[in-house]
C-alpha cells in the first residue's frame, strides 16, 4: 500500500516516526515535507497529500500539524476525500469503518508516539464496512458536495 505523508513543523518530528514505523512495516510511503522543523504554511503541504489521494498516487494518508485541526479543514476542501483527526483507536477504526476516511490526521503536539503508532496502525488495519447504512451515508456525503 502506498501512503502520501505530510506535516507541518509543528508535527514534523512525530512525522519522522511515523514514517521510519511506516518503512520498517514495509509500506510504501512517499513524504511530501515539510522535510525540516522550520516554519512551513501547512495548507501547501494539505494540498499536496490530499492531491495524491485524489489523483490515486497514494491509496492512504497521513497529515500531522499542532493540533490536526488546520490539515483536517483543508484536506477536506477536495474532492472525494474523507480526512479525519482522530485522537484514539477507536476514532481511527471508526473513521475508516463507518466514514471511509481516506486522511488520517494527527495532532503533532498533543499526541504521544506510542499512541500514534496505534491509531496508525489500527487506521491503516481497518476496513470499511461495504454495503448498509455505512455506505448510503458515505454516497449521501458525495451527493451534498458534489463529491
Amino acid at each position: 500500500m502506498r501512503i502520501a505523508i505530510g506535516s507541518d513543523h509543528a508535527g514534523f518530528a512525530l512525522k519522522e516516526k511515523i514514517k521510519a514505523f511506516l518503512l520498517a512495516e514495509k509500506f510504501d510511503v512517499v513524504d511530501y515535507g515539510t522535510h525540516s522543523p522550520e516554519s512551513v504554511d501547512y495548507p501547501d503541504i494539505a494540498a499536496q497529500v490530499a492531491n495524491a489521494i485524489k489523483t490515486n498516487e497514494a491509496e492512504q494518508g497521513i497529515l500531522l500539524c499542532k493540533t490536526g485541526i488546520g490539515m483536517s479543514i483543508v484536506a477536506n476542501k477536495f474532492s472525494g476525500i474523507r480526512a479525519a483527526l482522530c485522537r484514539s483507536e477507536t476514532d481511527a477504526q471508526l473513521a475508516k469503518a463507518h466514514n471511509n476516511a481516506n486522511i488520517l490526521v494527527l495532532s503533532g503536539e498533543f499526541t504521544p508516539e506510542n499512541l500514534a503508532m496505534k491509531i496508525v496502525k489500527t487506521f491503516l488495519q481497518t476496513e470499511f464496512e461495504k454495503g448498509g447504512r455505512h455506505e448510503r451515508r458515505v454516497q449521501k456525503i458525495h451527493q451534498l458536495t458534489g463529491r
